[in-house]
């Protein structure tokens, strides 16, 4: 599916949710920080998720924290590429190993915080920018 489809069928909920993993995210990131740049992505993604998840019944795994902690991941890694595609062969770990680089900027697990769902915790350890 081509980029423009993709947030098409996102924003109007009618992408089919198995569609919508781990990549799929971390794609949205990317195409919103192309687009908007960091702040707008920041809000952008985290509209966009909430609505989607309400949409089809799943909003209790909505959470703003990680929802806000994989955008800056994304924008950290973020170079000169031309596609996502490009941008997640360069950096794979987004992939297999996000919960890890995401934890690592906080003294706890904050997957488990039930706060992290509604609002955007900021990092204790060590800061996203």
């Amino acid at each position: 599916m081509n980029d423009r489809d993709f947030l098409l069928q996102f924003d109007n909920c009618t992408l089919p949710p198995e569609l919508f993993d781990h990549k799929a995210h971390l794609r949205l990131a990317w195409l919103q920080i192309k687009e908007y740049g960091l702040e707008q992505a920041l809000k952008n993604c985290g509209e966009q998720i909430s609505k989607y998840a309400s949409f089809h019944g799943d909003h209790q795994k909505f959470n703003m924290t990680i929802t806000n902690a994989s955008v800056y991941a994304v924008n950290h890694f973020m170079k000169d590429e031309n596609s996502f595609e490009e941008f997640i062969e360069k950096n794979p770990q987004l992939l297999s190993n996000l919960k890890a680089l995401i934890n690592s900027h906080y003294s706890y697990d904050i997957f488990a915080d039930k706060n992290a769902r509604e609002l955007f915790i900021e990092p204790d350890v060590q800061p996203f920018i």
